[in-house]
């Protein structure tokens, strides 16, 4: 086996082909978009690179066939703040061979190891935790956009070589197509809450795009800052730009903000499931896959919505604030039909809160991620997220 460093075109190309060459029978799989990973890898479009570094790799087999991949990352903040600095591992990819995932996982291990860091999370993201972030383990099927899909035997690759659980994530699935969306009780909660008279609630509109990336913004800050010291605060300029990604497919009735007294305190991103189309498109967005892109929009491909990200203020956390947000959504889901199924992902074990909320709507646990962790001294302690948290407010 030979492992080489992703420089030139051609290994760019090769890094994409993996995936591709290992899923090319999988009726479940879809292929994002070859520019979408390249854009996470370049300098230029990725601020990420502004805190940080990273790296790719590819294995080759003796034959010269292409076996696998692999990248290995830091960012400074979260290398920081964690009891040992940590990196990064993701977009592993590898044949069913122990043996060539060792090599993968030795190489990223050894790159970030030189660099300071004292452990490594995979897989994960160089870049926000909404995409390519966990194993999949259970649930292999379709994959909400941005959510990851895996193969069945890559959880023992990890678990073997040492990774350790570090928190598991979730994606909950609700069926739209029932005649009671929601459980009567959590209407009877939510409409009481949109009634009060200091509330206001008004779905995203692009046309009106700062006021609204600002309101996110804002919201966004407040709420996740509660959870971890590694928290980078959300910037307005990396959210335009994000949401700009997105203006081809969004639907701006799924975007929804409550505010009280004019004060943003909540909202929900939710976005219409664009793997539906690029499932058709073999990671390529030429002139005529463009056009089948506008023809399956329009005709209404995209049947299931994912739900990104929420956010509530923490003074507001506990009101019934997110049920009165779902009651908006449901005259959205009933004014269109062709909504059938909503994923909600991910939350992590983490945050019983928003686990609640989920299943109070009647959503059921589908699909199951860990985030793993991996040690590179074995002596040090380890602790899994939720017990870290405690640890780092005490």
């Amino acid at each position: 086996m030979k492992i080489i460093e992703v420089v030139s075109d051609t290994h760019k190309k090769d890094f994409l082909k993996v995936p591709k060459l290992l899923y090319k029978d999988d009726k479940y799989w879809v292929c994002p978009l070859d520019s979408e990973i390249e854009t996470i890898f370049d300098p230029e479009k990725n601020n990420t690179f502004k805190r940080g570094e990273a790296i790719r790799w590819i294995l080759y087999s003796a034959n010269g066939d292409l076996i696998g991949r692999v990248a290995a990352f830091f960012e400074k903040n979260y290398a920081s703040v964690n009891f040992q600095p940590t990196g990064g591992m993701g977009f592993f990819e590898c044949i069913d061979d122990e043996n060539a995932a060792f090599k993968l996982f030795d190489v990223a291990k050894n790159w970030l190891d030189e660099r300071g860091m004292e452990a490594m999370d995979a897989p994960i993201n160089f870049g926000e935790n909404d995409s390519y972030w966990g194993l999949l383990i259970d649930g292999f099927i379709h994959p909400g956009i941005g959510m990851p899909f895996h193969k069945t035997y890559y959880r023992d690759f990890f678990e073997n070589y040492g990774f350790r659980n570090y928190y598991n994530q979730y994606a909950y699935h609700k069926d739209l197509t029932k005649v009671h969306v929601f459980p009567e009780r959590f209407m009877k909660i939510a409409t009481w809450v949109s009634k009060k008279p200091d509330y206001s609630f008004r779905h995203f509109k692009y046309k009106e795009k700062e006021k609204f990336i600002n309101d996110l913004v804002t919201i966004y800050n407040s709420t996740w800052n509660e959870f971890k010291d590694d928290f980078t605060p959300l910037d307005y300029d990396e959210m335009k730009k994000s949401l700009e990604k997105t203006k081809p497919f969004i639907d701006e009735e799924l975007i929804w903000f409550a505010y009280y007294n004019e004060k943003p305190v909540s909202f929900f991103l939710l976005f219409p499931d664009l793997n539906q189309i690029l499932r058709h498109m073999n990671g390529k967005m030429h002139i005529f896959n463009k056009l089948r892109f506008l023809y399956y929009k329009y005709t209404h491909e995209m049947t299931r919505i994912r739900g990104v990200v929420a956010g509530v203020d923490p003074k507001f956390q506990n009101s019934g604030i997110e049920s009165a947000i779902f009651k908006h959504l449901y005259h959205i889901f009933k004014k269109k039909p062709y909504y059938k199924e909503l994923e909600l992902s991910w939350i992590g074990d983490f945050n019983p809160k928003m686990q609640a909320i989920y299943e109070a709507i009647g959503a059921e646990k589908m699909k199951t991620y860990i985030t793993y962790r991996y040690l590179f001294n074995p002596d040090a302690e380890f602790m899994r997220y939720k017990d870290e948290m405690k640890k780092m407010k005490k």
